[in-house]
């Protein structure tokens, strides 16, 4: 019996999501216990035994190719571990992401032979951990306004700005560090940096908690004459725009497959609520109100998971895909905002109490409305490829 998560790779990708999809589900089912997952919104941390079973089982650095101790699967097995996790807790998909996503990526794409054997094989063991620092007060989805400077020294770069909203960072031992080296260029004079967490002139400054689970935190980061050697630097002088954008898809069908999980979860709890529940002498599952509002759920459920689907196809056939990549974040997100809705609807005051596990989710979710693209920058990729970029 496989252990470990692994890639079909004669099969399609809906047999290779549906597998991974049913092995990670069945490995939190069984091996992450409910009281680990309470310890999360307790303390607001990850406990090490979910860290431990995630290492032992495959799924810390699921994209770090095998030369390096990681799982290397692709895009389709990664979306659907992410969609499996997030069931249990959307937190978690930061763990998943912290080892195999963004930052994790980049270095395998971008990084030369020796930055990839020193940082890519502690992040299949839980040793260590990635963020990807970019957004800064005044950019955010505009990264060209990136004010973190980089200066060459002597011996490398000397680092000065800030960073905010850095998921992750409360824990990263490693962050992947956008900064301009040449402001005139703007967007075409960043680069990119891997600088360690205890590197002389970098503080994580203010940790930040989402209003979901108190896991889930933003920080902000300071570089005061952070000198980092000239090894650090990831990709070539004024590629940073570049490495930053090279996992855009990616990044964004994760974030919906993160989203499927969670609505996948509230449809699911919300249905069982609905039928245990009586009201005026009947299951609450019984009226047409609930059963629309289920149904309705189920089908925006499914065509997320359709269009998720169809994207990472394309993506494996070649295509570039942004402004798919981008439909399949908008309308996850949002579809997971009303499916949430909807549940906490179903459950009434058992949803909206402080400790209930549907409005904590429902909390969690929120937060994909903004992170890794707002709907708006959705919405202006899709355009801007249906209109054409000679179109203002």
């Amino acid at each position: 019996m496989t252990t470990t998560v692994t890639s079909g790779q004669t099969t399609d990708v809906r047999t290779r999501m549906e597998e991974t999809r049913a092995f990670v589900r069945g490995l939190m089912e069984k091996k992450v216990k409910p009281e680990w997952l309470r310890t999360m919104d307790a303390e607001g941390r990850t406990p090490d035994e979910i860290v431990e079973v995630f290492a032992e089982h495959g799924l810390l650095g699921l994209t770090v190719p095998g030369d390096f101790g990681g799982a290397g699967l692709g895009l389709a097995e990664y979306c659907a571990a992410q969609e499996a996790v997030s069931r249990s807790h959307p937190v978690l998909s930061i763990l998943l992401s912290s080892t195999g996503g963004l930052a994790p990526t980049a270095i395998n794409r971008f990084g030369t032979p020796e930055q990839k054997e020193k940082y890519l094989p502690p992040l299949t063991t839980g040793q260590s951990r990635t963020s990807f620092a970019l957004t800064e007060a005044e950019a955010g989805s505009d990264a060209a306004a990136i004010t973190t400077r980089a200066e060459r020294t002597a011996d490398g770069w000397r680092i000065n700005g800030s960073k905010q909203f850095i998921s992750g960072a409360e824990s990263a031992d490693l962050f992947l560090v956008i900064a301009s080296t040449d402001p005139a260029k703007r967007g075409r004079g960043l680069s990119a940096f891997l600088v360690g967490r205890d590197t002389p002139g970098f503080q994580v400054t203010r940790i930040d908690h989402a209003f979901g689970s108190p896991a889930w935190t933003l920080a902000e980061l300071r570089f005061d004459d952070c000198v980092v050697p000239q090894e650090s630097l990831l990709g070539e002088l004024g590629q940073g725009l570049k490495v930053a954008l090279s996992s855009l898809n990616e990044g964004r069908l994760s974030v919906a497959s993160i989203c499927l999980g969670g609505a996948s979860y509230l449809v699911e709890a919300a249905a069982e609520h609905a039928k245990a529940r009586t009201t005026f002498g009947a299951p609450l599952a019984s009226r047409q109100a609930i059963r629309f509002m289920l149904a309705d759920s189920v089908t925006e459920i499914a065509a997320a998971r359709a269009l998720i689907r169809a994207t990472i196809e394309d993506i494996e056939h070649g295509a570039q895909a942004p402004a798919n990549a981008s439909a399949a974040k908008l309308f996850s997100s949002e579809m997971a905002g009303r499916v949430a809705d909807r549940a906490v609807q179903i459950f009434g005051a058992n949803g909206v109490t402080s400790d209930s596990v549907i409005g904590r989710i429902f909390r969690d979710l929120r937060v994909f409305r903004i992170g890794e693209g707002a709907s708006e920058v959705q919405r202006m990729v899709i355009a801007k490829e249906l209109l054409g970029k000679e179109v203002a």
